[in-house]
This record gives C-alpha cells, sequence and structure tokens, in this order.
C-alpha cells in the first residue's frame, strides 16, 4: 500500500476494497459493479494475502452457486423445484398485471414472468416497480398444484448499504488535501490517477455530476469506447440507463391511462446511451422532455415536480479539428433532429469526449479505492438533500456575457463540484477559479454550437468570462476551438441577403406565410405537402417479398388518431403475432391513441387464451399510451382496417398474408419486407 491507501484505509475502515480484485473477478461476468464489489466487501475486508485469496475464492463460488446466467435459466428453475428453495443474485423487477389485479416479480436471468410476490417488498422499495433493483432473493417454489404459479419470493435483500452516514463520509474528507480526494475518487472509479493530467481527471469528474446535482443536464460525445455509459449502468444503483431505441412520455414523465409517474420519479440519473439513435415517436414527448429539463418540472393533466438527471452519452465520428473549422457542421451534429435549439440551450455542461483516453488496462488502478456502493450513497444523500448553490453564489461573479441560463448552468456545475470534491468545506481561491473556467468552457461548447446554428445573433454573447479575486475580467474559450473563425465568428449565411428585389421577395413571402387558409383546406394542403396519396388496387402474388404491413399502408395513417381492424383470423399464435407486427406499426407511427380490434372464433379456438395474450398486449401498449380494445363476433366474415382520417384498407387474407418460414434459420424470419408472402388483393380507398 502506499501512503493515499494507508491513509485512506485508516479513516474509511471498513469501506474501502482493493480494486485490482475487482478486475480480477470482472473479466466474463455482467454483473455490476457495485454488485461484485458487495461481495468483494463481505469476504476480501483484509489486507492479509492468504484471507484475500480465500475471500476471492468466496466470491466466485458464491457467483458460481447463486448468480444466474442466462443461459441457465432452466437449470436455475430446477435447482428451486429440486430444493424447495434457493438465493440467487439477479435483478428484480416487477409488475403489475391489470387483468388478474395482483403483482407479479421477475428476476432479469431466471426466466419467468410469474414469481408471487409479497406486497411489502414493493411497497418498502418503489424503484422494484421502475427498472427494478440488485438484490439478493430467495426463490421458494409452489406445490400447491391448484396456484396458478411455481414460484415465489420468500426474501429479498437489496444489494445496497444497510447504514450510510453522511456526517461521517464528509467530516473525514477533512483529513485529506484535495488533490488527494481527487486521487480517492478516482481510485473509487477503478482508474490510477498518477496516470492521468488534472483536465482528465476533472473530465472523470465531471461525468459523476449527475449523479449528485439534480435537475442536472449532461452531455458527452466522443470516441466508442471510453467509458461513457459505464458511470450510469454500473456505478450507482441509483441511475438507470436507456439503451438508444425508441422512448416515450409515458415511460420517461407520465403515464395517463395508469396515472403514473414515469422513470424521472424514481431516479436520481436517466442515462441515453447512443443519443443519435434516440427515436421520438411523439412530439409531445421533446416538448415534455424541454419543460421538465429547464426547471424540473411538467405537467401533463397533473402538475409533476421530479429530481431526475439527464445524461445524453453518444459517438462522435467527424473529425473535431475539421467541424470546428466548418461553416456547415458543428459539435452537436451527432443528436438526432428532435433534439432543437430549445433542448441544446438547457445542457449545463458539453463533455469533450474526444479528449478522454480509451478504456485500457494501463489505466485500471491496483490501489484502494472507495466500496463503490459507499460512494454512490454519498452522492445519492447529496443529491437529494444537499445544496451548495450559497457557497457558489458568494463566490462566483459573471462577466457581463453570461446570460441566464448560462449562469445557472455554471452555478449547478459547480455546487456538484463542491459536493463531490468539498463535500465538508470550501476550495482556495486557486481552486475556485480552476472549477469557474472549468465550468464555463463546458457552458461555452453548448453556446458556440447553438451560435453557429442560429442564423441571428440571441446566442452570439458566447465570450463567457468571471471576475477573478482580483477584480479581473477572465475569458474563458475551449481549447478545441479557440482559433476556429468558423466557430468564434459563424457565417450569417441565411440573412445576408441584399438588394431591394430580395428584401421586395421576403416581404411577398411573409405576407402569404400570414394569409389565411380555408380550414377546411388545411388538411389537404398538409397532406399533399407530405405526400399525394392515392386510392391503391393491387395483388400480391405468391411468393411475392417486399410487402411489410409498414410499406403497403403506413403512408396512409398521417394524422389518423384510432384504427379499427376486423379479422376474423387474430386467433393462432402466428396470426397473434401478426397483430402485434400492425400494433408495432402503430407506436412507431406516433399519432396513434385507440387501436380496435374485432375477431372471431370456432370451436376449436382456445378463447380463454387468445384473450389473455391480447390482454398481455393491451398492457404493454399501455406503455406507449394507446388503448387497445378488443371483442370477440363469432359471425364476423369480412376483413378491413379502418382509420379515422377516412382511408379504408381491405386485405382479401387480412393480416395474414405471410408464408410460414421452412426453418427459423433463413432471410426473412425478422424482416417482414423479406418474408414470402400468400396470394391475396389489396384494396385501398378513401370514403
Amino acid at each position: 500500500m502506499d501512503k493515499l491507501d494507508q491513509k485512506l484505509t485508516d479513516v474509511y475502515t471498513g469501506k474501502v476494497v482493493r480494486k485490482d480484485l475487482l478486475h480480477r473477478i470482472k473479466k466474463g461476468t455482467n454483473v455490476p459493479t457495485f454488485v461484485l464489489e458487495f461481495l468483494l466487501a463481505r469476504f476480501c475486508a483484509s489486507d492479509d494475502p492468504d484471507e484475500i485469496e480465500a475471500g476471492l475464492q468466496a466470491v466466485l463460488n458464491t457467483l458460481q452457486e447463486n448468480y444466474v446466467r442466462p443461459d441457465e435459466a432452466n437449470a436455475a428453475q430446477s435447482r428451486v423445484a429440486t430444493k424447495g428453495k434457493h438465493r440467487f443474485i439477479d435483478k428484480v423487477h416487477v409488475r403489475y398485471v391489470e387483468k388478474e389485479k395482483r403483482h407479479w416479480a421477475e428476476l432479469e436471468n431466471f426466466n419467468s414472468r410469474r414469481i408471487a410476490i409479497g406486497e411489502r417488498f414493493f411497497k418498502d422499495n418503489q424503484r422494484l416497480l421502475e427498472g427494478g433493483i440488485w438484490a439478493e432473493v430467495t426463490v421458494g417454489h409452489n406445490d400447491i398444484e391448484d396456484d396458478n404459479y411455481a414460484f415465489y419470493l420468500e426474501d429479498i435483500r437489496p444489494i445496497q448499504l444497510s447504514k450510510f452516514d453522511y456526517d461521517k463520509y464528509k467530516e473525514n474528507r477533512d483529513r485529506f488535501s484535495r488533490d488527494e480526494w481527487i486521487d480517492v475518487v478516482l481510485r473509487s472509479l477503478g482508474l490510477e490517477p498518477s496516470k492521468l493530467t488534472q483536465r482528465v481527471k476533472l473530465h472523470f469528474i465531471a461525468r459523476l455530476i449527475p449523479l449528485v446535482e439534480s435537475n442536472y443536464n449532461f452531455i458527452e460525445l466522443g470516441p466508442r469506447g471510453t467509458g461513457k455509459s459505464y458511470y450510469y449502468s454500473e456505478f450507482s444503483p441509483y441511475s438507470t440507463l436507456i439503451s438508444g431505441g425508441q422512448t416515450s412520455k409515458a415511460t420517461l414523465f407520465y403515464n395517463n391511462n395508469r396515472k403514473k409517474v414515469g422513470l424521472v420519479g424514481y431516479w436520481d440519473t436517466i442515462a441515453f446511451d447512443e443519443v443519435g439513435g434516440i427515436k421520438v415517436r411523439d412530439p409531445d414527448t421533446i416538448q415534455i422532455m424541454k419543460d421538465f429539463m429547464a426547471n424540473g418540472r411538467f405537467s401533463r393533466g397533473v402538475e409533476v415536480i421530479a429530481d431526475a438527471s439527464f445524461a445524453f452519452v453518444g459517438n462522435f465520428d467527424l473529425s473535431v479539428k475539421q467541424v470546428v473549422n466548418s461553416t456547415e457542421y458543428d459539435l452537436f451534429q451527432p443528436l438526432p433532429d428532435e433534439f432543437d435549439l430549445a433542448v441544446m440551450d438547457r445542457i449545463n455542461f458539453y463533455l469533450p469526449g474526444w479528449e478522454m483516453p480509451k478504456n485500457s488496462s494501463d489505466y485500471l488502478t491496483e490501489n484502494y479505492g472507495f466500496i463503490t456502493d459507499y460512494l454512490a450513497e454519498a452522492f445519492h444523500y447529496q443529491a437529494k438533500h444537499i445544496s451548495r448553490f450559497d457557497d457558489v453564489n458568494k463566490r462566483f461573479q459573471p462577466g457581463p456575457s453570461i446570460e441566464g441560463r448560462d449562469e445557472k448552468s455554471v452555478k449547478k456545475t459547480l455546487s456538484g463540484l463542491f459536493k463531490i470534491l468539498h463535500p465538508n468545506g470550501s476550495p482556495t481561491d486557486k481552486e475556485f477559479e480552476e472549477y469557474v473556467e472549468y465550468a464555463l468552457e463546458a457552458r461555452r461548447r453548448v453556446k458556440e454550437q447553438m451560435n453557429k446554428r442560429k442564423p441571428d445573433d440571441e446566442f452570439a454573447k458566447i465570450n463567457l468570462s468571471y471576475f477573478d479575486s482580483t477584480g479581473n475580467e477572465q475569458i474563458v474559450y475551449c481549447r478545441e476551438s479557440q482559433d476556429a473563425h468558423a466557430t468564434q465568428n459563424p457565417v450569417r449565411s441565411k440573412i445576408e441577403e441584399s438588394g431591394s428585389a430580395s428584401t421586395e421577395s421576403q416581404k411577398k413571402d411573409l405576407d402569404t406565410t400570414t394569409e389565411e387558409v380555408d380550414p377546411e383546406e388545411a388538411d389537404e394542403i398538409v397532406e399533399s405537402e407530405i405526400e399525394e396519396l392515392k386510392e391503391k388496387h393491387f395483388t400480391i402474388t405468391y411468393g411475392a417479398t417486399g410487402f411489410s404491413y409498414e410499406s403497403i399502408m403506413k403512408s396512409y395513417f398521417h394524422n389518423a388518431k384510432s384504427v379499427v381492424v376486423e379479422d376474423p383470423y387474430i386467433r393462432a399464435p402466428h396470426q397473434i403475432q401478426n397483430f402485434i407486427r400492425f400494433c408495432e406499426m402503430a407506436v412507431n407511427i406516433g399519432t396513434i391513441k385507440k387501436i380496435e380490434l374485432i375477431t372471431s372464433y370456432d370451436k376449436e379456438t382456445d378463447i380463454d387464451e387468445v384473450e389473455s395474450n391480447l390482454k398481455d398486449l393491451k398492457q404493454s401498449l399501455l406503455e406507449s399510451d394507446i388503448e387497445l380494445t378488443f371483442e370477440f363476433d363469432p359471425n364476423l366474415h369480412d376483413r378491413e382496417i379502418r382509420l379515422d382520417n377516412g382511408w379504408i384498407i381491405k386485405i382479401g387474407r387480412g393480416l395474414d398474408i405471410y408464408q410460414k418460414p421452412n426453418n427459423w434459420y433463413e432471410v426473412g424470419n425478422y424482416d417482414m419486407d423479406l418474408r414470402k408472402c400468400l396470394e391475396t388483393k389489396v384494396d385501398i380507398y378513401k370514403t
């Protein structure tokens, strides 16, 4: 142990662990870091080499015996059935099934969605209902044949500290210098600070600010393989990572059907991985996001206030040098189109991910650091109970170019740095000015990109500055763009028109846009601008490909809010799968709020099973704010899809237009454009 190790183990006895032990057992498992260190703290709380080796073996044995791997689900279930009960380490989710009016637990790798659970468990821990938690769970086997479940949860022990003393944590911090404490935090993250520059150290610290500062909006764009998402997926049990794909206002903010707050009400930090790939189904989602990012509140029929921070992380594949010197590109280039200037303006901190080192064993520490869960508990406590704005306000003197959102962003960043690095005191003037310049640079990076995009001077005040302890104004620049003329003085090409003819043309265009339009013609104008939709009558031949539901009918759903599907053959499993594909298309379209299914049955139909499957689908659609209703009409024969925008789609075979694959290992199993079709006629017309 070096001197810092010795001091840390003496001051925070029982709260530290050797990080190289984590590296030794981390490889080959997909268990979060805080779970592994929970076990290391239990079995390896010693500096004796023999005891450590024995403890490591105990950790490995525990993982072998209790951790459920996805490919071992059947064996795990058999073990419970044979032994009567068994303890596992797994992530536990709890879901409410409306049709049964009861809750069921689900273990992520145990592969059972119907595990009975007592009410006291999820009442004590609401996060079981929103995203789930890692825990030691005792699963019992139910021998009562009349019950409709095979397993039940006998006990849940969340993998978190049972007790945390924040006062002790912050008082002990005084035993360390500022630079020593930075090294302690970095070693707690598994990094060796002696391999890092002071600036990169601050970058790693900045990644933690969303975990300690409520309603903080953080973005990091940079190369792959720099560990951008690690802090939000593995470091803290109080953060959750949304991995790309689609997101909705019901999931994130508030589900009107269930009258229930979304993820923002249950997590300290919500991180969006691969932010460039986010698809927003409903424009309302972005509007609500803007409201929430601005002040931590929004309204969806009810006023909701929450403390969650947003962290957006993604890849930046362009040359930074070329981008800052380009008149066309900016450093927000990877963001989806829905992230407009209003969203960008609410971002408090842009971390230059291109300055971060690639993940490498060269940067891993072999020294001691805090047990990850201990540091995560400190950050969680600070996020919920501690404010350092008064300390910041007394010392920060903004320059003349700093506007409202700039000042708020800088103060939030400074408050976060105070919480992480000075939980029980204040930095020196030199340290404070270092933090101020760092925070101003991160906010200036946001403002420079907005200034490049805006065709006027709304964001032109990019020379953010502060007054130092001697009263002198200090202007702060971003390292990558300080000498880039295209960024510092962007061309206003869109408004630099010359000549009276141009001015008259603009005036004429303005007059045209303000001209009143007959409301009855408005829909036709909008529709013609998007696509000239015409009636279609054609035949799909046997064996033809290229006919997914999207390619056949998606364009006709423009402005539709409800759809009625009459199809007597939504009963066999593959037919219900086809209907699910249809519903997925409706979810992706984003405007559909109601789907009504009318189907049929015969004497061979297990109508209870069909109804059960459709109720599961109904429950799933509620997550996307879509209401599904269904009914059975034994006399139904015709097949048609009716949209409330007037279009009717008649397919002779209904939704069941695809051939069964010859085997499950051929092209066309998942991409329906590549699936061979049965012969059928298609008629699309408008009433």
